[in-house]
Formats: C-alpha cells, structure tokens, sequence
C-alpha cells in the first residue's frame, strides 16, 4: 500500500487527468446506461417458469397479470336476463384484441363467474407476456370494454393485480433527485465532521465514483441482462460507500498531519493503515455481491455483478484518486480548522472507558435489545405483497371489494393455469374442481393439442402462507392425469423463487462467511476476530428482517410512515438482495473499528487501551459514515413502489442498528470480555494464509502477555 501511495503521489497530474477523463465519459454513459437495463424476471429450468414459456407458446398469453372485468347488470335485472348482451361484450373484445385469452360465463357455461347477488359477473382476460412495468393489456382491453358494456346498458369495473399496484404506488423522485437528496445529507455530516471546506473532497469523490460505475455498467449491459434496479443501487449505494471510504482516509491524513507529519508522508502512512481497511471493507462488499452468481436467477445474477462494480469502483478511486487530491490541495481546502484530530475523541474516549468497566452489563442490554428486535423475524413470510397492502382506495381496489362482498375471494386476481393434454382435460377439471380451496376450474381454451384449465383459489396465492394449493392442485391432477402436468401463474412462480433462491441460499451463505473469514483472518491477524465478526453480522441481519417483518409485513408504522398498508409478506428477491448489500456494508464497521482497535494492542499490548483508544478514534467516524448512508437509503425509500422503500428502509435502519447497538456497544464489549484471545492466531494458520503470527501471549506452548488490570468500577 505504501509503495501505491508513492505511485501516485509521483505521478498525480495523471491520476487525476485520468479520472476525470472517466468520470466525464462516465457522465455521458449515464443516460444510455438506463435504456439498456433489463425487467428480466425469468427463472429457468424451475417448473413453474417452464409451464409459463410453454403457456406463452401455444397460446400466446401469460399469467404475469390477470385482467379481471366485472359486468354489473342495472337494478331489477340479473345476470341471467342480461346473459346474450354480456357475452356479445366480451365478444367484442375477442375481435378488438384477439391476441387476448377471455374466460367468462359465456364461454364456459358456469355459473361459479356470477356473484351471489346475480348481479355481477367477472371474467378472466390474459394477454402476451409484458415487457415491462407499463400498463399492459389493461391500455388496450379497458377502452373496447368499456365502449361495448356502455353500449348495452351495463357498468364496466375493472381489477387486477397489477391495477391495484399502480393505484397504491406513490409517487417519487428520479434517480437523480433522490441522489442530490442523499448528497445534501452526507454533507451534512462531513462538514459536522471535518469543520472545514474539506468536506467536500469526499463528495468529489463519490461523483467520479458513481459515474465511473455507470460507464462500466454500461459496458457490461453489452455483455449480460443487467436489472434495472442496478441503477439504484450505483447512485445511492455508490455515494454512501465513496464517501465512507473516503472518509477514512482523510480522518487518519488529518490525524497524521496534526502530529506533524509533512502532507505527503501524512498520505503515506493514512494508506499504509486506513488504506488497508479500506481494501478489505471493499472487498468484503464486493464478495457478498459476487456470491449472488451461485442462485440460478439471472436478474439477480446480474445484480450481483452491477452490485460488485459499487464498492470496487470506489475503492479504486479512494486509494488513487484522493491521495493525489490530498497531497496537492489537501491543506489549502482543510480551512477554517475548527475541529482537530491530535487527540481521540473524549465523548468517545469515554463511553469506551465506561464499556470496558461495565463490560458484562454492556454485553448484556446490547445482546438483549437485539433479541427484542429480532424476535418478529419468526413470523417473516416471503412471496409478494398482498392485495390489502397493494390499494386502500381506486376504482381497483373498489372492484375487488365489490367482488369479495359478492362471494368471490381475492385470488382470482391470482389464477392457476394447468397445461394438460386434450384428451385429460375433463379428468384435469374434474381434479381441481375437488381441490379444497378452490373456487372453480374451467376450460380456458384448446391448442395444438394442450389444452388449459383455469383454476380460481379462494385466496390470493401470494405467499409462503397462501401457495399451499398451488400444491394441491398440481398433486390432484397429476393423480388424475396420464401425461404431464404444467402448472403457471403467480403462486407457481412464488414456488420457483422458493426453489431456485432459497434452496441455494445456504451455499451463498457458506461462500460469503468462508471468504470474508479468510480475508478477515488475514486482515486483524487474528482467529476469534473473524469469527466473532460473521457472527455479529448474522445477528445484525436477523435484527434488520425483525424489524422488516414488524415494520413492513405486519404493518406497525408502514401506513403512517409511507401510506403503505401491511403488506403481508416480504417480495421474494428483497431478503436475498439485503442480505448481500448489508452483510458486506455491515462489515466496514466491523473493519474501521477492529483494524485500529488491531493497530493500538500492537503498540501497547494491553487490550482495555487498544479499545479505548480504537473507539476514541473510530467512534465518530462510523457513526458519522451510518448517517451518510442512512441518507442514502432514506433517499432510495422515497422511490415510488413498494418494493424500493422496503429496501430502502431495511438497508437504512440495518445500518443504524449495527452502527449503534452492535458496533458500538457489543463489539467493543466483546473484545474487552475476550481479553487476549482476541489477537491470538497460531503459527501454522498464519503460515497458510502467509501472514504474520500475531505477537501474543503464550497459549498451548506460546508465550502471553498479560494485559494490565482495568478499574472495575
């Protein structure tokens, strides 16, 4: 790192020129880059995408989203006298639309489509598989019925999943907007913590940061799908983790100048030490992201890669760029000098004091207070948000109320289609018509020899909860069949993300926790370190689903908050996205605070100061590094779906809850009760991962050092 650091120092005119070369094409790549991001939602090789493509094929239709229209009679009539007048509506919109599947009464002949009342009739309208988030068959089917039902005397009402999502979305800012949002704030706090004009050398950095990224994302788009939600994360995600390495380094460039170092020797030894934490929080990120690769689901995949540009880019950029910014306008921008770094903070300084004292009870109500945060996470359901938390008002929301009034469940906003041959379809019928759970099951139409079933549930098979009749029906009919079964629609696909993500998930799990615990290893020179920390970023992450799960699936504050009612399940892809973003974010902490608290036992070999002084000096600085990326995060929750603000807010508080009550109370609890074990790493590990022996007393035959005795009270 030194040797970097001299590089650059002797060769910074073209460091810089080269950045800002990148960082203008990276500019000019940032509006093409969205164009070419992907709504690729596919999951091959699972049984439920595979019955959709085949659905696709022979018919022309998807289940992605299943118009519902609703013919209500005027009073004094039924449904029944009105018979000939509804079907020649739906028959108009067979002509106008005809690449639209509709199963109604008229088609069928049963009567299971009508409400109680007799009054209503709803029909099932399907059409080709949609290529985005616009409005999809809805634009073209509501204008031919409405014309048709209007001309025959009747009340058109229209629902659907996706027209009670687009009515419960607010509204919110373009990506940029939330970025300058995210900004203001993390200047905010860098001009809180330096006092000085150099505040705004980190957010330099941010923006060569996030444009270079968007120019190799760019790039790679040529390459592979890259998901849209990429974008995102790059601007958002990308300024807080920038500013955070940079606000690293400068922290120690400012401390080694005020203890007289000349400038250019002050960035040397700020990248021989915080340019190593630097490199292994960045990695670490970077690691969580790529690990993403190993889930068979090819928009999280790109994900991962997009993903792992983020904290790669910028950690390029924090040990080039800044020290050459650094070494020549690093003093003249660091004016007025109101704060000084010579000295450990004395608020910190002291609640470190008081940790080590207390170092039990701290554990303690650290340790507690999690539990108490993580407890909801037992109850966490996963598949996607359910109708209830979709709209609370709209003529959508209206129309699905009318229906439920008259005896018809939410899930025929959710269908089941069942692909079978034509000479099963009467026993396929018959089977899931006797499906507990089941609304009705009817012939949806005939070609080239397949034939589909649309089976209506009572409830909406959204969820872990809700697709067990997904199961049923899939059992029924292949008991009853002969031939194969192919089952399509929403609570399918819910099954697939089960299979394809979460039955891999504890091999993502395993590679990110092996891997970071070898660079930590390598990293703290220590065993009981690395350890300690993937454990504490597992607790961390299970306090964040807790408060998912409270705050979001049960609805205890999302409605006042965001105006979102309870959404009764967490989407399928936002756990695993969380998991890699916060388990890597969550681990610079880990390393800002444990590589100094690494650096000060070395000088003194005394484990109580090393903590003292590590959280003296590393204290503001994460926490000040939390507040800029819970800025961030706060600025990605105000995008408009739902979907967003729940990831917004998980990784926004999950900062916080491991800034506060895991870095800076549990950890430094722990290394005080650990003592001298903390630095322990034997001779044949280190020899291994070719590194140094830690120099500490002797266990099982090496000499240790006693640490000197702490004040107990």
């Amino acid at each position: 790192m030194e040797t970097l650091a001299r590089l650059v120092l002797r060769h910074r005119l073209v460091v810089v020129l080269g950045w800002l070369a990148l960082m203008v094409a990276g500019g000019i790549a940032a509006g093409p880059v969205t164009d070419r991001l992907s709504f690729d939602f596919s999951l091959p090789g699972q049984p439920g995408y595979e019955a959709e493509k085949e659905l696709i094929a022979t018919f022309g239709t998807s289940t992605a989203d299943t118009l519902v229209p609703v013919i209500t009679v005027p009073p004094g009539s039924t449904v029944a006298d009105r018979e000939a007048d509804i079907a020649g509506v739906f028959d108009a919109l067979r002509a106008a639309v005809p690449q639209v599947r509709v199963v109604d009464l008229g088609s069928t002949g049963d009567d299971r489509f009508v409400t109680d009342d007799g009054r209503s009739t709803f029909a099932l309208v399907q059409g080709p598989e949609p290529s985005g988030f616009g409005p999809g068959i809805s634009a073209q089917v509501l204008p031919v019925v409405q014309q048709a039902a209007g001309a025959a005397g009747l009340e058109p009402r229209f629902t659907s999943y996706a027209l009670l999502a687009a009515g419960g979305d607010t509204e919110g800012p373009s990506v940029l907007a939330e970025t300058l949002f995210g900004a203001a704030g993390a200047l905010a706090v860098l001009v809180f913590v330096f006092a000085s004009f150099l505040a705004l050398v980190p957010m330099v950095i941010a923006a060569v940061s996030i444009l270079t990224t968007f120019l190799l994302v760019l790039g790679l788009t040529y390459l592979t799908d890259v998901s849209f939600v990429v974008q995102f994360l790059i601007a958002l995600i990308g300024l807080g983790v920038a500013i955070d390495y940079s606000l690293l380094l400068v922290s120690r460039w400012r401390e080694e100048r005020a203890h007289g170092r000349t400038n250019d020797e002050a960035v040397v030894v700020a990248m021989r030490t915080a340019g190593h934490a630097v490199v292994a929080s960045g990695v670490t990120v970077a690691i969580s992201l790529l690990a993403l690769i190993i889930v068979p689901v090819p928009f999280l995949r790109s994900m991962g890669l997009g993903g792992m540009l983020i904290p790669l880019v910028s950690v390029s950029v924090v040990l080039t760029l800044l020290p050459a910014l650094l070494s020549k306008v690093g003093p003249r921008v660091d004016w007025p000098r109101i704060r000084h770094d010579a000295v450990a903070a004395r608020g910190w300084s002291a609640w470190a004091r008081l940790i080590v004292r207390r170092r039990w009870i701290a554990a303690g109500v650290a340790l507690v207070l999690l539990g108490v945060i993580i407890a909801p996470v037992f109850g966490l359901k996963i598949g996607q948000s359910n109708t209830e938390s979709l709209a609370s008002s709209g003529p959508a929301f209206d129309t699905l109320q009318a229906l439920e009034e008259g005896g018809v469940g939410d899930g025929v906003v959710t269908p089941i289609a069942v692909l079978v041959r034509d000479d099963q379809a009467a026993a396929a019928i018959a089977a899931a018509d006797g499906v507990p759970g089941v609304r009705m099951a009817v012939a949806g139409g005939s070609q080239d020899g397949t034939t589909v079933v649309d089976v209506v549930p009572d409830a909406e098979t959204v969820d872990s909860d809700s697709i067990d009749v997904v199961d049923d029906v899939r059992t029924a009919v292949e008991g009853a069949t002969d031939g194969s079964v192919g089952v399509a629609g929403v609570g399918a696909i819910v099954q697939d993300y089960f299979g394809a993500v979460y039955d891999n998930f504890p091999y993502v799990l395993a590679l990110i926790a092996l891997i970071t615990f070898v660079l930590l290893v390598r990293t703290f020179r220590s065993l009981l370190l690395p350890i300690k920390a993937v454990l504490l970023n597992l607790i961390s992450l299970a306090a964040v689903f807790g408060f998912v799960t409270f705050f979001w699936q049960e609805g205890h504050g999302s409605e006042a908050v965001f105006g979102v009612s309870a959404t009764g399940a967490i989407t399928f892809w936002l756990p695993v996205i969380i998991f890699a973003f916060l388990f890597g974010l969550s681990m610079d902490y880990e390393v800002f605070i444990l590589a100094r608290m690494r650096e000060e036992y070395d000088a003194t070999r005394d484990t109580g100061q090393a903590v003292v002084t590590g959280l003296g000096r590393t204290g503001r600085l994460v926490t000040s590094a939390a507040l800029i990326l819970f800025f961030a995060f706060a600025a990605l929750a105000s995008s408009p779906g739902t979907d967003i603000k729940v990831l917004g807010t998980a990784l926004g508080v999950g900062i916080l809850i491991d800034a506060t009550l895991v870095r800076a109370l549990l950890v430094p609890a722990l290394v005080s009760l650990f003592g001298r074990w903390n630095w322990w790493l034997p001779t044949g590990l280190a020899r291994v991962l070719r590194v140094e022996p830690s120099h500490v007393a002797e266990i099982h035959g090496e000499r240790v050092p006693a640490d000197e005795p702490l004040p107990t009270a």
